[in-house]
Protein backbone atom coordinates (compact mmCIF):
# COMPACT_ATOMS: atom_id res chain seq x y z
CA UNK A 1 0.00 0.00 0.00
CA UNK A 2 2.81 2.01 0.95
CA UNK A 3 4.58 1.47 -2.54
CA UNK A 4 1.30 2.56 -4.42
CA UNK A 5 0.77 5.50 -2.73
CA UNK A 6 4.94 6.56 -3.17
CA UNK A 7 4.42 5.92 -7.02
CA UNK A 8 1.14 7.98 -6.89
CA UNK A 9 2.85 10.87 -5.36
CA UNK A 10 5.62 10.70 -7.91
CA UNK A 11 3.68 10.52 -10.71
CA UNK A 12 1.94 13.55 -9.72
CA UNK A 13 4.91 15.32 -8.78
CA UNK A 14 5.78 14.57 -12.53
CA UNK A 15 3.05 15.75 -13.97
CA UNK A 16 3.11 18.98 -12.20
CA UNK A 17 6.39 19.59 -12.78
CA UNK A 18 5.70 19.21 -16.73
CA UNK A 19 2.41 21.19 -16.58
CA UNK A 20 4.75 24.17 -14.62
CA UNK A 21 7.36 23.94 -16.62
CA UNK A 22 5.11 24.05 -19.80
CA UNK A 23 3.39 26.91 -17.97
CA UNK A 24 7.21 29.09 -17.51
CA UNK A 25 8.11 28.24 -21.02
CA UNK A 26 10.87 29.15 -22.13
CA UNK A 27 12.71 30.00 -19.04
CA UNK A 28 16.07 29.91 -20.78
CA UNK A 29 18.02 30.05 -24.18
CA UNK A 30 16.21 28.29 -26.78
CA UNK A 31 18.49 26.02 -30.03
CA UNK A 32 17.30 26.31 -33.51
CA UNK A 33 19.25 23.79 -35.42
CA UNK A 34 19.58 24.63 -38.99
CA UNK A 35 20.17 21.14 -41.64
CA UNK A 36 22.09 22.80 -43.65
CA UNK A 37 25.39 24.93 -43.38
CA UNK A 38 26.10 28.34 -43.18
CA UNK A 39 25.04 30.29 -46.32
CA UNK A 40 22.95 27.57 -47.84
CA UNK A 41 18.49 28.81 -48.89
CA UNK A 42 17.71 27.02 -45.01
CA UNK A 43 20.25 28.55 -43.31
CA UNK A 44 19.50 31.64 -45.08
CA UNK A 45 15.52 32.08 -44.19
CA UNK A 46 16.45 30.71 -40.71
CA UNK A 47 18.29 33.79 -40.04
CA UNK A 48 16.12 36.41 -41.34
CA UNK A 49 13.42 35.02 -39.28
CA UNK A 50 15.46 34.28 -36.11
CA UNK A 51 15.86 37.35 -34.30
CA UNK A 52 12.15 37.88 -34.55
CA UNK A 53 11.23 34.76 -33.02
CA UNK A 54 13.71 35.93 -30.22
CA UNK A 55 11.74 38.93 -29.81
CA UNK A 56 8.68 37.03 -29.87
CA UNK A 57 9.29 34.34 -27.55
CA UNK A 58 11.28 36.54 -25.17
CA UNK A 59 14.08 34.29 -25.00
CA UNK A 60 17.64 34.33 -27.41
CA UNK A 61 17.61 31.77 -30.08
CA UNK A 62 20.83 29.80 -30.91
CA UNK A 63 21.24 29.06 -33.89
CA UNK A 64 23.14 25.44 -34.61
CA UNK A 65 24.30 24.32 -38.05
CA UNK A 66 24.34 20.69 -38.02
CA UNK A 67 24.71 19.52 -41.84
CA UNK A 68 25.56 16.06 -43.19
CA UNK A 69 23.13 12.76 -44.40
CA UNK A 70 20.75 15.02 -46.42
CA UNK A 71 19.79 16.84 -42.97
CA UNK A 72 19.10 13.32 -41.62
CA UNK A 73 22.04 14.21 -38.75
CA UNK A 74 20.37 17.68 -37.69
CA UNK A 75 16.82 15.34 -38.01
CA UNK A 76 18.16 12.78 -35.48
CA UNK A 77 19.35 14.93 -33.30
CA UNK A 78 16.57 16.91 -32.34
CA UNK A 79 14.47 13.85 -32.31
CA UNK A 80 16.74 12.55 -29.50
CA UNK A 81 16.85 15.69 -27.73
CA UNK A 82 14.47 16.26 -24.65
CA UNK A 83 11.04 16.79 -25.42
CA UNK A 84 10.74 19.91 -23.67
CA UNK A 85 10.36 22.62 -26.67
CA UNK A 86 14.23 23.92 -26.03
CA UNK A 87 16.24 22.16 -29.05
CA UNK A 88 13.94 22.78 -32.47
CA UNK A 89 15.10 21.96 -36.16
CA UNK A 90 14.76 24.88 -38.68
CA UNK A 91 13.88 22.25 -41.71
CA UNK A 92 13.94 21.95 -45.08
CA UNK A 93 12.19 19.05 -47.38
CA UNK A 94 14.78 16.92 -47.24
CA UNK A 95 13.25 14.59 -44.08
CA UNK A 96 9.89 13.55 -46.07
CA UNK A 97 12.32 11.75 -48.64
CA UNK A 98 14.82 10.21 -46.50
CA UNK A 99 12.58 6.87 -45.92
CA UNK A 100 12.16 6.94 -50.17
CA UNK A 101 15.77 7.49 -50.90
CA UNK A 102 17.17 4.74 -47.99
CA UNK A 103 18.95 7.67 -45.76
CA UNK A 104 16.78 7.27 -42.31
CA UNK A 105 13.64 6.19 -41.35
CA UNK A 106 13.14 9.50 -39.66
CA UNK A 107 10.42 11.79 -41.61
CA UNK A 108 8.13 14.40 -40.82
CA UNK A 109 5.64 12.01 -38.98
CA UNK A 110 7.79 11.83 -35.90
CA UNK A 111 7.44 16.13 -35.74
CA UNK A 112 5.00 18.87 -35.16
CA UNK A 113 5.28 21.32 -37.64
CA UNK A 114 5.44 24.72 -35.59
CA UNK A 115 5.56 26.51 -38.44
CA UNK A 116 5.44 26.02 -42.40
CA UNK A 117 7.70 29.28 -43.34
CA UNK A 118 7.52 29.67 -47.27
CA UNK A 119 8.14 27.75 -50.30
CA UNK A 120 11.23 28.07 -52.65
CA UNK A 121 11.53 28.43 -56.06
CA UNK A 122 14.60 26.02 -57.53
CA UNK A 123 17.21 27.36 -60.45
CA UNK A 124 19.89 25.63 -62.51
CA UNK A 125 22.97 27.55 -61.99
CA UNK A 126 26.18 27.97 -63.73
CA UNK A 127 29.59 29.98 -62.62
CA UNK A 128 29.44 33.01 -64.62
CA UNK A 129 32.26 31.59 -66.56
CA UNK A 130 30.95 28.46 -67.58
CA UNK A 131 30.98 27.24 -71.33
CA UNK A 132 26.86 27.13 -71.08
CA UNK A 133 24.57 30.02 -72.07
CA UNK A 134 21.66 28.06 -71.99
CA UNK A 135 19.83 24.98 -70.01
CA UNK A 136 19.09 23.62 -74.04
CA UNK A 137 23.04 23.48 -74.62
CA UNK A 138 23.77 22.24 -70.47
CA UNK A 139 21.19 19.41 -71.76
CA UNK A 140 22.65 18.41 -75.07
CA UNK A 141 26.03 18.25 -73.59
CA UNK A 142 24.45 16.06 -70.78
CA UNK A 143 23.18 13.69 -73.93
CA UNK A 144 26.08 13.56 -75.85
CA UNK A 145 28.16 12.73 -72.79
CA UNK A 146 26.46 10.76 -70.36
CA UNK A 147 28.17 10.61 -66.67
CA UNK A 148 30.97 13.17 -67.39
CA UNK A 149 29.16 16.38 -66.80
CA UNK A 150 29.09 16.94 -63.01
CA UNK A 151 26.27 18.36 -60.94
CA UNK A 152 26.78 19.96 -57.46
CA UNK A 153 23.90 18.13 -54.94
CA UNK A 154 23.65 18.25 -51.24
CA UNK A 155 23.56 14.44 -51.08
CA UNK A 156 20.14 11.86 -51.78
CA UNK A 157 16.62 13.46 -51.12
CA UNK A 158 18.29 16.95 -51.09
CA UNK A 159 17.27 19.77 -53.58
CA UNK A 160 19.44 19.06 -56.36
CA UNK A 161 18.87 15.29 -56.43
CA UNK A 162 15.19 15.77 -56.27
CA UNK A 163 15.49 18.40 -59.17
CA UNK A 164 17.80 15.89 -61.31
CA UNK A 165 15.20 13.25 -61.06
CA UNK A 166 12.52 15.61 -62.29
CA UNK A 167 14.32 16.47 -65.44
CA UNK A 168 14.88 12.67 -66.11
CA UNK A 169 11.15 11.99 -66.29
CA UNK A 170 11.28 14.71 -69.25
CA UNK A 171 15.11 14.46 -71.03
CA UNK A 172 17.92 12.11 -70.85
CA UNK A 173 19.96 13.49 -67.58
CA UNK A 174 23.06 10.99 -66.84
CA UNK A 175 25.42 13.57 -64.62
CA UNK A 176 27.73 12.51 -61.83
CA UNK A 177 26.39 14.53 -58.56
CA UNK A 178 29.56 15.79 -56.18
CA UNK A 179 28.06 15.82 -52.72
CA UNK A 180 28.75 18.71 -50.29
CA UNK A 181 27.14 19.73 -47.14
CA UNK A 182 24.79 22.35 -48.39
CA UNK A 183 23.94 24.49 -51.10
CA UNK A 184 26.17 27.16 -49.98
CA UNK A 185 29.56 25.47 -49.90
CA UNK A 186 28.11 23.66 -53.42
CA UNK A 187 27.30 26.79 -54.67
CA UNK A 188 31.38 28.09 -53.32
CA UNK A 189 32.91 24.40 -54.92
CA UNK A 190 30.82 25.09 -58.09
CA UNK A 191 32.93 29.04 -58.43
CA UNK A 192 36.04 27.26 -57.93
CA UNK A 193 35.08 24.55 -60.88
CA UNK A 194 34.87 21.41 -59.12
CA UNK A 195 31.11 21.02 -60.54
CA UNK A 196 29.64 21.85 -63.74
CA UNK A 197 26.30 23.52 -62.59
CA UNK A 198 23.94 23.08 -59.41
CA UNK A 199 20.43 23.50 -59.04
CA UNK A 200 19.96 25.35 -55.76
CA UNK A 201 16.97 26.96 -54.27
CA UNK A 202 16.90 31.24 -55.45
CA UNK A 203 17.56 32.04 -51.46
CA UNK A 204 20.56 29.92 -51.81
CA UNK A 205 21.92 31.77 -55.17
CA UNK A 206 20.02 35.20 -55.01
CA UNK A 207 23.31 37.16 -54.01
CA UNK A 208 25.54 35.79 -55.86
CA UNK A 209 23.53 35.75 -58.98
CA UNK A 210 23.00 39.54 -57.92
CA UNK A 211 26.86 40.02 -57.66
CA UNK A 212 27.36 38.30 -61.36
CA UNK A 213 29.24 35.48 -60.27
CA UNK A 214 26.87 33.19 -61.12
CA UNK A 215 24.39 32.63 -63.64
CA UNK A 216 21.35 31.20 -64.27
CA UNK A 217 19.78 29.35 -67.21
CA UNK A 218 16.59 28.17 -65.99
CA UNK A 219 13.84 28.84 -62.87
CA UNK A 220 12.61 25.18 -61.89
CA UNK A 221 8.71 26.50 -62.51
CA UNK A 222 6.25 27.06 -65.18
CA UNK A 223 6.62 30.67 -65.71
CA UNK A 224 9.43 33.35 -64.97
CA UNK A 225 9.67 34.81 -61.36
CA UNK A 226 9.73 38.70 -60.38
CA UNK A 227 12.89 38.29 -58.40
CA UNK A 228 15.08 36.60 -61.45
CA UNK A 229 13.55 38.56 -64.70
CA UNK A 230 14.68 37.41 -67.83
CA UNK A 231 15.62 33.65 -66.64
CA UNK A 232 13.66 31.26 -68.88
CA UNK A 233 10.84 28.98 -66.73
CA UNK A 234 12.61 25.29 -67.15
CA UNK A 235 9.18 24.29 -69.17
CA UNK A 236 10.58 26.88 -72.03
CA UNK A 237 13.52 23.99 -72.77
CA UNK A 238 11.42 21.12 -71.07
CA UNK A 239 7.84 21.18 -71.38
CA UNK A 240 6.41 18.37 -70.18
CA UNK A 241 8.36 19.47 -66.83
CA UNK A 242 4.76 21.54 -66.52
CA UNK A 243 3.22 18.20 -65.25
CA UNK A 244 5.65 18.28 -61.81
CA UNK A 245 5.30 22.30 -61.47
CA UNK A 246 4.90 24.11 -58.65
CA UNK A 247 7.15 22.40 -57.02
CA UNK A 248 9.91 23.57 -54.62
CA UNK A 249 11.79 23.59 -51.54
CA UNK A 250 9.94 24.29 -48.43
CA UNK A 251 11.74 25.84 -45.11
CA UNK A 252 9.54 25.51 -41.75
CA UNK A 253 10.12 24.89 -38.01
CA UNK A 254 9.61 21.63 -35.67
CA UNK A 255 9.61 20.19 -32.66
CA UNK A 256 9.29 16.65 -31.60
CA UNK A 257 5.83 15.23 -31.96
CA UNK A 258 5.87 14.73 -27.79
CA UNK A 259 6.60 18.46 -26.95
CA UNK A 260 3.86 19.53 -24.47
CA UNK A 261 0.77 21.08 -25.94
CA UNK A 262 1.54 24.31 -24.00
CA UNK A 263 4.82 24.44 -25.27
CA UNK A 264 3.94 23.63 -28.86
CA UNK A 265 1.35 26.34 -28.53
CA UNK A 266 4.03 28.98 -27.52
CA UNK A 267 6.26 28.28 -30.49
CA UNK A 268 3.61 28.55 -32.88
CA UNK A 269 2.54 31.89 -31.56
CA UNK A 270 6.14 32.95 -31.37
CA UNK A 271 6.56 31.81 -34.98
CA UNK A 272 3.40 33.41 -36.11
CA UNK A 273 4.24 36.71 -34.84
CA UNK A 274 7.71 36.63 -36.38
CA UNK A 275 6.06 35.70 -39.67
CA UNK A 276 4.42 39.38 -39.47
CA UNK A 277 7.79 41.20 -39.55
CA UNK A 278 7.90 43.66 -42.45
CA UNK A 279 11.68 42.86 -42.51
CA UNK A 280 11.53 39.23 -42.42
CA UNK A 281 8.87 39.01 -45.40
CA UNK A 282 10.69 42.04 -47.54
CA UNK A 283 13.57 38.99 -47.49
CA UNK A 284 11.33 36.23 -48.39
CA UNK A 285 10.04 38.10 -51.48
CA UNK A 286 13.28 39.62 -52.47
CA UNK A 287 14.95 35.86 -52.38
CA UNK A 288 12.30 34.44 -54.79
CA UNK A 289 10.03 32.54 -51.96
CA UNK A 290 6.73 31.95 -51.68
CA UNK A 291 5.31 32.84 -47.99
CA UNK A 292 2.94 30.08 -46.84
CA UNK A 293 2.49 30.69 -42.78
CA UNK A 294 0.98 26.78 -42.67
CA UNK A 295 0.49 25.27 -38.82
CA UNK A 296 -1.49 22.85 -37.42
CA UNK A 297 -3.42 20.32 -39.74
CA UNK A 298 -2.98 22.75 -42.84
CA UNK A 299 1.17 22.38 -42.12
CA UNK A 300 0.56 18.59 -41.62
CA UNK A 301 -1.58 18.23 -45.10
CA UNK A 302 0.94 20.41 -46.74
CA UNK A 303 3.63 18.17 -45.89
CA UNK A 304 1.22 14.44 -46.24
CA UNK A 305 0.48 15.93 -50.03
CA UNK A 306 4.10 16.96 -50.88
CA UNK A 307 5.47 14.07 -49.90
CA UNK A 308 3.14 12.40 -52.09
CA UNK A 309 3.69 13.82 -55.32
CA UNK A 310 7.80 13.82 -54.73
CA UNK A 311 7.95 10.21 -53.30
CA UNK A 312 6.09 8.99 -56.63
CA UNK A 313 8.03 11.15 -59.48
CA UNK A 314 11.55 9.82 -57.53
CA UNK A 315 9.61 6.22 -57.89
CA UNK A 316 8.84 6.75 -61.63
CA UNK A 317 12.07 7.59 -62.51
CA UNK A 318 13.73 5.21 -61.07
CA UNK A 319 15.72 7.37 -58.41
CA UNK A 320 13.76 6.22 -55.10
CA UNK A 321 15.16 3.33 -53.36
CA UNK A 322 12.70 2.03 -51.28
CA UNK A 323 8.66 2.01 -53.15
CA UNK A 324 6.87 4.60 -51.55
CA UNK A 325 3.78 2.05 -51.84
CA UNK A 326 5.44 0.08 -48.99
CA UNK A 327 5.97 2.82 -46.92
CA UNK A 328 2.22 3.44 -46.98
CA UNK A 329 2.72 6.76 -49.38
CA UNK A 330 -0.45 6.70 -51.39
CA UNK A 331 -0.07 7.79 -55.43
CA UNK A 332 -1.38 11.21 -55.54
Amino acid sequence: MIKKLFACLVTTVALVGTQLQAADYPEREVLGVVMWGAGGATDTVARAINTAAEEALGKPIVVLNKAGGAGAISTAFVNTAPADGYTFLYGAENPQLHPIMGVADLDYSSFYPVRILGRGVAVITVPADSKYQTLEELLADIKANPGQVLMGSTGPGGLPSTVAALVANSADFDVTPIPFGGEGPGLTAMLGNEVDFMPAGISAAAEQIKAGTVRALAVVNDAPVDSLPGIPAITDALPDMAAYLPWGPFYGVFVRQDVADDVKASLVAAFEQASENEQYQTFMTNAGNVLMDLSGEQASAFLSRWQQITAWVLQDTGAAKVSPESLGIERP
